[in-house]
């Protein structure tokens, strides 16, 4: 009998853009289940809170309905993986710097828990220069950002801008 197998793609989605959801809709093909993590990373100095983006990405992800589940998580990674049950870690690459750092954090988490696997699904080539940090950016300074998200975020994106200006 063999056992599920989950695979986690953890983020901060903030917020959630077209890049993130084509990594979503191929990794769910992949696994029989799919929890996406969505970070607190406080650090980062988020847009939108914690809860405003598990909101986003549920939305985003209505349509797989079963198959992917959204989660917030604080903390280690690695525990938060143990926790969800997950033999895989989902991760995007866009570009050669995104390999160097994920090379990094996978040394880092085979260290941690060799049981659970690292997969790097590339960006679509149409996907590639999309950034998070960057959408909110051009949002920032009154550019258009639909398209590079959907349509339900581009709508929370600039009446979040709109409310901080």
């Amino acid at each position: 009998m063999s056992r599920e197998i989950v695979g986690l793609y953890p983020g901060t989605f903030d917020p959630i853009h077209l890049g993130h959801f084509d990594i979503i809709r191929r990794a769910a093909r992949l696994v029989d289940r799919l929890v996406i993590g969505v970070a607190i990373n406080a650090g980062k100095g988020p847009l939108f809170s914690l809860e405003e983006r598990v909101e986003m990405v549920e939305h985003e992800v209505a349509s797989f309905e079963g198959q992917c589940e959204v989660r917030p998580f604080e903390g280690l990674l690695m525990h938060f993986a143990e926790e969800c049950g997950a033999r895989a870690i989902i991760r995007g690459l866009r570009a050669v710097s995104d390999f160097e750092y994920e090379m990094q954090m996978v040394g880092m988490n085979v260290r941690l828990n060799a049981d659970i696997e690292t997969i790097f699904l590339m960006a679509s080539d149409s996907h590639q220069f999309i950034a998070s940090k960057l959408v909110k950016e051009i949002g920032m300074l009154d550019g258009n950002v639909r398209p590079f998200v959907s349509p339900a975020v581009a709508e929370r994106l600039i009446a979040k801008l709109e409310n901080k200006g």
